[in-house]
């Protein structure tokens, strides 16, 4: 159960805005270790935002985040991602011309160990067999999916405590779509901790523990993503039902 764990990343009150313009208003939430979270909502409701703001990419200008205890809202990004906790953007921010191994190596670039650098790369291949037949292609020429599966095995060269996902299904056919939130449900199943925003609200509940609501840039509603799933209010809100 949840109350009995401390959780890994906490935030309370998050509020972020463009300019003058609010976009995330008084959010919190909590992650615990080997859950997968989703945070789910239409486009505009603020998810990218609320990521990027725990990322100090798009800062907070109140309110407090927590990761493994330690309050790290005056952080820089660089010094978040050495504690373990791992971003990977909607845009993926890939390499283009570098291949895909390269891209993968510029994943580890906190990790010291040779030994563990090659040991992430074969967890990498092993997850996604088609990276390891073109690991010298450049990624440039990849399809979407492929791509996708590069920035997530880039994120997961570092040895995340926590990988974060942001919308790793946007713009992917529906057969690349169930082939992504597979890896989730993968990464998931091996104990990795996961939050993840998703617009395709039925695929991101149905593979998560837990699951928040965010409309508007606020949390309206919270709760086991298997309940929420099952909610009148939310198959009618997002599911069309």
């Amino acid at each position: 159960m949840r109350s009995d764990n401390r959780p890994i990343l906490e935030l309370d009150d998050i509020r972020v805005r463009y300019g003058a313009a609010p976009v995330v208003q008084g959010v919190s939430l909590q992650v615990f270790p080997g859950e997968t979270v989703s945070v789910v909502g239409s486009n505009g409701a603020g998810k990218s935002t609320l990521l990027k703001s725990i990322m100090a990419a798009q800062p907070a200008y109140s309110g407090r985040i927590f990761f493994q205890g330690r309050e790290i809202r005056s952080l820089h990004t660089e010094d978040i991602v050495k504690m373990g906790l791992i971003y990977v953007p909607e845009e993926r921010k890939l390499f283009k011309p570098l291949s895909v191994e390269e891209n993968l190596f510029l994943g580890a670039y906190t990790v010291d160990d040779q030994d563990r650098k090659m040991a992430n790369l074969k967890f990498v291949y092993n997850l996604f067999p088609r990276l390891s037949s073109r690991r010298n292609q450049a990624t440039a020429t990849m399809s979407g999916g492929e791509q996708q599966m590069v920035a997530i095995g880039r994120g997961l060269m570092s040895n995340p405590k926590i990988l974060m996902l942001d919308e790793p299904s946007l713009g992917l056919a529906p057969i690349l779509v169930d082939e992504v939130l597979d890896t989730v449900v993968k990464l998931r199943e091996q104990g990795l901790t996961i939050l993840l925003v998703e617009q395709n609200v039925r695929e991101a509940l149905d593979i998560s523990d837990w699951a928040y609501i965010l409309q508007t840039g606020r949390i309206t509603k919270q709760g086991p993503a298997k309940e929420l799933l099952e909610s009148d209010e939310i198959r009618k809100a997002f599911l069309g039902m």
